[in-house]
């Protein structure tokens, strides 16, 4: 099966006026159709780069980045980004902001109304179209920017750190929620989490980063019996504690070598 999206010794170097940096270094991956995979790794080690490589955001400095087997030249319609911050308009109802993607791109069609009430229902959010982003709570507001994504009809999803600012409660609820909603929709997605437990939960392999240059150290391959269930089920599953403290561990471990390194 080809890959939806692929890396091949792929670096990147940030140049500045005083320095240039390398980021990542050789790295090699390959995002299957329908796959869910998280990065996770020391802060400082390349998990956004590595997103805003495949979301076409930035062009490698060197390998190449591909999209079904073709090479990567900038940002598609078919690779959708969510981040941290919701970014709604706050001058703007919710049925706005969740066509405005469409707007902007000029593909707003007579029945992008219907899907996006029906989008909005299926993430629990009947009868907020005409509320303003202030009228909801964070949670919701998130579920919007999902909307607002997923309103493109992208095949691959980025999310970075999407959950990290909400409730525990919040965020669990979420976790669920996305990945039941990128399951029924068949959508490839990429998550960039510092939680060790929400990698392990969501996904369907956990690729850990090295420290910077980022490069990768290990990947962890989710057992099917964890894989198949919800997140918050999944985190109470038996072996979970045993997966979770094995990426623990060798997250540790880099992180000690780093510290010894000159």
């Amino acid at each position: 099966m080809r890959p939806v999206l692929e890396l091949k010794h792929v670096s990147h170097v940030y140049v500045s006026e005083k320095e240039a940096s390398l980021a990542i270094e050789s790295v090699d991956l390959k995002v299957q159709p329908g796959e869910f995979i998280s990065l996770v790794g020391p802060s400082g080690c390349g998990k956004t780069t590595l997103l805003s490589l495949l979301a076409g955001l930035l062009l490698p400095t060197e390998g190449e980045m591909l999209f079904h087997g073709k090479q990567v030249k900038g940002p598609s319609t078919k690779v959708g980004y969510m981040l941290q911050q919701d970014y709604l308009f706050p001058w703007r109802t919710i049925r706005e902001n969740a066509l405005l993607g469409l707007e902007v791109s000029k593909q707003l069609t007579d029945n992008a109304g219907e899907r996006m009430e029906q989008l909005l229902a299926d993430m629990g959010l009947d009868g907020v179209a005409d509320r303003y982003p202030h009228e909801l709570s964070g949670g919701m507001r998130q579920r919007v920017a999902l909307v607002r994504t997923l309103m493109a009809s992208p095949e691959v999803l980025l999310l970075d750190e999407p959950f990290s600012a909400l409730d525990m409660h919040i965020k669990l609820q979420l976790e669920d929620l996305v990945q039941l909603t990128l399951t029924r929709l068949g959508k490839t997605a990429v998550l960039v989490t510092h939680d060790l437990a929400e990698a392990a939960a969501m996904s369907d392999r956990v690729i850990l980063l090295g420290s910077r240059p980022g490069r990768i150290r290990q990947i962890f391959d989710i057992p099917p019996d964890i894989r198949e269930l919800p997140p918050t089920a999944a985190r109470r599953s038996a072996g979970f504690q045993d997966l979770f403290d094995s990426i623990w561990s060798e997250l540790e471990a880099e992180e000690g070598e780093e510290a010894d390194s000159p």
